[in-house]
């Protein structure tokens, strides 16, 4: 069973070429989280995602491996909601109690042509390159800046 050590923790930060509101949008809504936040080859239907964004309110995914059909479901709750600047989740599986589930922080800050996006899990260790907890966020931060280049030229 998986126990947060919170001593343990790893920091992506991204540049995203989009504003800070259009990068909370896509961290905040269920429409937009369904195009990005999954793991590489999978998907995420929007039907199978709840999400409530609100201090104490939580959210399930589901993805879906595009070749098995292999279902992962993942969820938490949020501590912090800090419209268009800082998002705190916890993230694992549903049904884990809180405390022991790596916690998300996402800081949003603008810059003059878009927004950088600094992500930190907290419980867990990670390193480019693992094929783990590192680089599945950081597949999920390469999509959302593809997400966010889409979404800002459509």
């Amino acid at each position: 069973m998986l126990q947060a050590d919170m001593a343990q923790r790893f920091t992506i930060i991204r540049y995203i070429p989009a504003t800070p509101a259009d990068v909370w949008h896509a961290w905040t809504t269920p429409q937009a989280i369904a195009q990005w936040w999954h793991l590489p080859h999978t998907t995420t239907p929007r039907d199978e995602l709840e999400y409530d964004v609100q201090v104490g309110g939580s959210y399930i995914y589901t993805s879906i491996d595009g070749q098995t059909q292999e279902r992962s479901v993942s969820g938490g709750t949020f501590r912090e909601v800090s419209p268009p600047e800082r998002l705190v989740f916890t993230w694992g599986a549903p049904g884990f109690k809180p405390a022991q589930l790596p916690v998300a922080t996402v800081e949003i800050e603008e810059i003059s042509d878009g927004t950088y996006v600094t992500f930190e899990l907290s419980g867990v260790s990670g390193e480019p390159g693992d094929g783990a907890f590192y680089d599945i966020w950081d597949n999920a931060l390469t999509s959302l800046r593809d997400y966010a280049k889409t979404a800002s030229t459509a």
